[in-house]
């Protein structure tokens, strides 16, 4: 005797009882797995963010004593604290920045990466006129496995 399983695109499949027992365990195998990663990494951030937290306090006081005694660097028998200077640039007008970059042709000041959303609208727009150059594009199957709701 088989049993109706429907899946998500709303078609409704047969399995038989030899398969549903066996396609349960692996649908609880898989929540299981899914849980104890998801508690597991939220386990991480936490002890991650206070252990941040520590280094950032410790970082304060070094980058003082770097300043009172006016050196870049300081060797201790068990280490040696470098001062570097870290600089990051932001963008506040994409506007202007873009039109700044084409008459530069500084296309170099970009990273070369693709907004995966826009770009699926892009060719949901003009998929009929094929790839652009340059793309191309790998599609996997994908298994989601969701909890069942209550009825």
């Amino acid at each position: 005797m088989s049993e109706i399983i429907e899946v998500e695109s709303g078609v409704a499949v047969e399995a038989d009882h030899e398969s549903a027992p066996k396609l349960e365990e692996l649908v609880k195998t898989y929540l299981t797995i899914r849980d104890a990663k998801s508690n597991l990494y939220r386990e991480y951030q936490n002890k991650n963010g206070q252990l941040e937290e520590e280094l950032k306090q410790i970082e304060v006081v070094l980058l003082d004593e770097c300043s009172k005694i006016g050196a870049d660097s300081i060797r201790t028998n068990v280490g040696t604290v470098t001062r570097t200077v870290k600089e990051d640039y932001t963008c506040g007008n994409w506007d202007e920045f873009k039109e700044f970059v084409i008459q530069e042709n500084a296309l170099e000041l970009l990273q070369q990466k693709l907004h995966q959303g826009n770009f699926k609208e892009y060719m949901a727009n003009h998929g009929g006129e094929g790839m652009p150059p340059g793309i191309s594009s790998v599609r996997e199957f994908r298994a989601t496995v969701r909890k069942p709701t209550a009825k």
